[in-house]
């Protein structure tokens, strides 16, 4: 299976992941192979990239987590910002009775707690998982992107915070701060949220203000350590003292942060948004390790790298040569020299034999190639 933009998919291959609606339901399942209607009919809803099977990549790729876990995942965070919003609505404009706000506050106490579970679900799993590393991009609808966001985030968060070797209660502080990280965004206006071009002054300063706004909010929410409540505040913090909201630098920002921080910036970069199309995931990390010592903790970024795959197995690529092949296997701490099967060489004797780039040093990966 590869990832391909919708534009470069073509009638008669398969869909390799199954596409979820906003309910956790399935849309279409792993399997169907792909029409032009069906094609059209996911573009309708938002999706702009797709995991497909095709002649050059009949593999399969596992998720990190399992799949009704994910679903589960977002279907709580959905729920639990859903609150926010009644909360809000409901203490803001005094629309109901002293009797309805408790009932509101009752229902966003039972959400935060089932957030803490889930988050111990994610942990629990992924540190079952031996030598994890992230092959797969999450692909997300427009509508439902800050809730898969917030469970990418986390699930990378504690990739990275294993690999950094921290100890299991703060991986369950990362988890949960990182699945309400953007929490503050129900206080942003949506029309700034999802504008689909830059952002003036004044609705950046707007946009900015959901670290604080999520800070104080998560302050009453007894369920939510204090550990965990400053990744809201300081995840888009700064080592070189160039974030917001406090201008904070290198080790004044909270170590869970630093880490929220990467995260959130990959999975970002890796997703379709209103604005832009997504970066694929080399060029997602070379962005990151450009700005590692500036935007990021230099030694954290350098852990992340070791776990993110840019060029998963049945990615088609384009050698430095000119040959194009596809990734047949990436090992541990070398991401970037898979094994790849040659399949278009001007010297035909070289098709369909294998070679490895940490052997071929000469050789390097130019681009990914989406048809042939």
């Amino acid at each position: 299976m590869r990832l391909v933009p919708i534009e470069c998919v073509k009638e008669g291959c398969y869909l390799a992941k199954t596409i979820f609606d906003d309910d956790g339901r399935a849309l279409l399942k792993s399997g169907v192979m792909l029409t032009e209607s069906i094609i059209n009919r996911i573009k309708s809803i938002q999706i702009y990239s797709l995991y497909i099977i095709d002649e050059y990549s009949d593999n399969e790729i596992e998720d990190i987590i399992k799949p009704e876990l994910r679903q589960k995942s977002i279907k709580t965070i959905k729920e639990t910002f859903s609150s926010v919003e009644r909360f809000n609505q409901t203490f803001d404009h005094k629309m109901s009775s002293s009797q309805n706000l408790n009932t509101v506050i009752k229902e966003r106490e039972k959400y935060f707690l089932d957030i803490h579970d889930i988050a111990e679900e994610l942990m629990e799993e992924i540190l079952s998982n031996k030598n994890v590393m992230v092959n797969l991009v999450d692909i997300k609808s427009m509508d439902n992107y800050t809730y898969q966001h917030s469970v990418n985030v986390a699930i990378l968060s504690v990739i990275l915070g294993i690999q950094l070797q921290l100890n299991k209660y703060d991986l369950l502080d990362l988890s949960v701060g990182a699945l309400v990280h953007d929490i503050g965004k129900t206080f942003i206006p949506a029309d700034i949220l999802m504008k689909p071009g830059p952002l003036t002054e004044k609705e950046f300063d707007i946009a900015k203000e959901h670290t604080t706004k999520g800070y104080d909010y998560l302050k009453n929410i007894s369920d939510i350590s204090s550990k965990a409540r400053i990744i809201s505040l300081q995840h888009h913090e700064r080592v070189d003292g160039n974030g917001y909201p406090e201008n904070r630098k290198g080790n004044e920002i909270n170590k869970l942060a630093r880490i929220v921080a990467i995260a959130d910036v990959y999975d970002a970069l890796t997703s379709d948004r209103p604005y832009r199309r997504a970066l694929i995931p080399s060029e997602a990390i070379e962005y990151i390790m450009a700005n590692s010592s500036t935007h990021f903790d230099y030694n954290m970024v350098k852990a992340f790298s070791r776990v993110i795959v840019p060029y998963p197995k049945g990615t088609l690529v384009k050698l430095s040569n000119g040959e194009v092949g596809v990734v047949e296997n990436t090992l541990p701490n070398f991401p970037l020299r898979p094994s790849i099967k040659i399949i278009k060489s001007e010297d035909k004797s070289r098709e369909d034999k294998t070679i490895s780039l940490i052997k071929n040093l000469s050789l390097v990966i130019e681009d990914i190639v989406y048809e042939l």
